[in-house]
């Protein structure tokens, strides 16, 4: 007997029903076969289908052959009931209904008992599990799926691979596998919900923004913009806007794509752009002051809009100071040069280290000459492995040799290097570990930037003022003395501070009143003191002298009016408060001002706006690490588009569920050496402006304190703590 769509419960099965069609999956159609998994194949498609999934009934039912074409058949794998299958006649809902129904349905749905399962912590979080009752959902596996695409940089066809299917097959048998297309469309769709979260997000927000430029495996050039703000619950934050391809690296193209990237996000607040050296960047950042000038939300016309990348600046630094590198370095080069020139040597010095009993997490790695962060790192690294060298040395012949032969400039390279070379890197790696352990704070990725780098601006300038001294160490004198030249020609030493403390301050103060204009508030919360006329003594009625005491006590109630602090502004009440402790540990600077918002309503504003300014590009030239691994040599026909969904979707999604700081030594092999740009000091006025501010947020120095000392008294800026090395994902896989 047949059962057509809608079946009743426990359809019975025809006597004589045709042989079924034989399973892959289960040879003989008389015993129950389990479901189909992720790994299984489905039914071939109809021509009239396309590319339309097929049902999921057809992972629990199958087709019988030999019944009639104009009205086939499908049996359960699991009670054997039969029931018509027509396409246009029947349909598949009779077969959905019995799924619900069916006896001998090897898996669990009982509706009044719901399964309890602990909710999963994810890594960092704390306190005690949480029950959930888990619920299948096709549509949320899918987006959960997509989500894991995209944040751990997967390709789409991972969904295809055998061993995610055999583990689908286990964890929900249920679930039936999209194709690449349908999971890629899925990522997309990810993309276009978070890109409406984020524009709502940025809806009357002033942002920073930082910017830079790179060439693909494609030979495209990108460009990507992030943006820096303090949101309304004084959150640090940092989206990436834009990964886009543009023409060439010229200043008016760069120009005119960060302006279109902040019209297409309905960004209008713009404080200032963080960029690299490159002249083409000072084109870029005119062109776009130029634009947004005379726009109301601009401030002070833009005059403040272009911030340097201090990460470059002490790049350069350094740089001008290793252009003739000591010998003790080339021999530690030289050694590790000849360690890590193949695998027999390599597993050498292996067992030197083992036999040395040497208990070191990292490896060698031989540096790249014109990267010093990269010597720096070889040389901390190699100091580890002494004894292991030493050791080399008696062990292996082949390593004496090694610097008695010429190399293929027909030179012998220098070495090795003895007690001596030693000492003498442990002392430049004490040196370079300064300017390295500055760029860290550089670059921090979830914390402000703008109230710390100024202590170790100070602190490298004192520094190199030690070592150019007479009394300074003989061994990094020249080497000081040449970055100190670079560091008066990039920065501004303490005689040039002095002179420009005065302009700083009338900046802040325009600064102020700018802000003050824009609220339509009053720059002075009291009324102040006020001669009326009618308290004035009357001519005729009072004499000489009466008046002249009414005027004098008129006077003396002015002056107090105007010591009051009712009558006093924002800032002149602010600067009179007593200043925070410098040495308080774990003091947040964020929270602070969030709790004393409601108190300096202006001033508030003015610190939201300048503690998000971040002072390096580290931000956004992460962005190229990660498209990198996404555009490698396996996966060079993504579209841009995709590529910019991918990337910027990564960035929201890690920062929503835990913000994880930036791998910095990934960052840095993309700080290019800008040697023979000069900072135009008008310009450049700046960050001096930003230290004082920052002064203002965290120690509200006295007036006259300030003129006295000069930037030397800005280095009461309270510290941060400093972002840990992190971990990254790094994906080698094909597309």
């Amino acid at each position: 007997m047949d059962v057509d769509a809608p079946p009743g419960f426990g359809a019975p099965v025809d006597p004589n029903p045709p042989p079924p069609i034989p399973d892959s999956a289960n040879p003989n159609p008389l015993e129950p076969a389990a479901p189909i998994g992720l790994g299984a194949s489905l039914p071939p498609l109809s021509p009239k289908q396309g590319g339309k999934d097929p049902s999921i009934v057809w992972q629990h039912f199958i087709k019988l052959a030999g019944s009639d074409p104009q009205n086939p058949r499908s049996q359960c794998k699991y009670c054997k009931n039969q029931y018509k299958c027509h396409g246009k006649k029947n349909g598949t809902s009779g077969m959905l209904q019995h799924m619900k129904v069916c006896k001998k349905w090897p898996f669990p749905r009982d509706d009044k008992q719901k399964t309890l399962s602990f909710q999963a912590k994810r890594e960092g979080e704390s306190g005690s599990n949480v029950l959930v009752v888990p619920n299948y959902s096709e549509e949320r596996i899918r987006l959960a799926l997509a989500r894991m695409i995209i944040i751990d940089e997967l390709p789409f066809k991972f969904v295809e691979r055998q061993g995610f299917q055999e583990f689908m097959e286990i964890v929900e048998p249920r679930f039936p596998i999209p194709h690449r297309t349908t999971i890629a469309r899925a990522c997309m769709k990810i993309y276009s919900s978070e890109v409406d979260i984020l524009r709502r997000a940025f809806v009357g927000q002033r942002v920073c923004v930082t910017t830079d430029t790179w060439t693909s495996i494609q030979n495209l050039n990108y460009m990507v913009v992030t943006a820096h703000f303090i949101d309304g619950d004084w959150t640090y934050q940092k989206k990436i806007l834009n990964f886009c391809p543009i023409a060439n690296h010229k200043g008016d193209t760069i120009g005119r794509a960060v302006e279109s990237c902040l019209l297409k996000w309905g960004i209008d607040r713009l404080f200032t752009i963080t960029a690299d050296n490159a002249s083409s960047n000072d084109v870029a950042i005119d062109y776009v002051k130029k634009k947004t000038k005379e726009r109301d939300s601009s401030i002070l016309g833009g005059e403040f809009m272009h911030m340097r990348c201090c990460a470059h600046i002490l790049n350069l630094i350094v740089q001008s100071g290793l252009k003739s590198i000591h010998e003790s370095i080339a021999k530690v080069r030289n050694a590790v040069r000849y360690v890590r020139a193949s695998p027999a040597r390599f597993e050498k010095f292996q067992e030197c280290v083992e036999n040395e009993k040497i208990k070191a997490k990292c490896l060698l790695s031989l540096d790249v000459p014109t990267r010093w962060n990269s010597t720096y790192l070889m040389l901390d690294c190699a100091l580890k492995f002494v004894r292991a060298f030493d050791r080399l040395e008696e062990e292996d012949g082949h390593y004496k040799l090694y610097f008695c032969e010429l190399d293929g400039n027909g030179k012998k390279p220098i070495g090795p290097p003895n007690y001596l070379d030693w000492e003498n890197v442990k002392t430049f790696v004490k040196f370079l570990g300064i300017f390295y352990e500055a760029t860290l704070r550089f670059s921090g990725s979830l914390f402000v930037t703008s109230n710390t780098y100024f202590h170790e601006l100070i602190s490298i300038e004192d520094q190199l003022q030690q070592l150019c001294s007479v009394d300074g160490d003989p061994l990094l004198k020249s080497m000081a003395v040449e970055m100190k030249k670079k560091y008066d020609k990039e920065w501004y030493g303490k005689d040039k501070g002095d002179a420009m403390s005065s302009k700083v301050r009338d900046a802040l103060k325009r600064l102020y009143v700018e802000r003050v204009g824009q609220n339509g508030a009053s720059s002075s919360s009291g009324s102040g003191a006020s001669l009326s006329r009618d308290s004035m003594p009357s001519v005729g009625n009072a004499s000489l002298s009466d008046r002249i005491k009414s005027y004098n006590n008129k006077f003396k109630q002015h002056l107090a009016d105007e010591d009051s602090v009712e009558s006093k502004s924002e800032l002149d009440r602010y600067l009179l408060e007593s200043s925070e402790d410098p040495d308080v540990e774990d003091f947040d600077i964020l929270m602070s001002w969030k709790m004393n918002s409601s108190r300096y309503r202006v001033l508030s504003q003015i610190a939201r706006d300048v503690l998000a300014i971040p002072v390096s590009i580290v931000a956004s030239e992460s962005a190229f690490s990660t498209g990198g691994r996404v555009l490698d040599s396996f996966r060079s026909s993504l579209s841009p588009n995709t590529v910019e969904a991918l990337i910027c979707t990564q960035n929201w999604l890690k920062d929503a569920k835990k913000k994880r700081p930036i791998k910095l030594r990934e960052c840095m092999d993309n700080v290019e050496d800008m040697d023979g740009f000069e900072i135009d000091t008008g310009k450049y006025m700046f960050i001096l402006f930003v230290v004082y501010i920052n002064c203002l947020v965290i120690c509200s120095m006295l007036t006259n304190h300030f003129i006295l000392n000069g930037i030397v008294e800005i280095a009461s800026v309270c510290p941060m703590p400093m972002e840990e090395d992190p971990s990254t994902v790094v994906l080698d896989d094909d597309e």
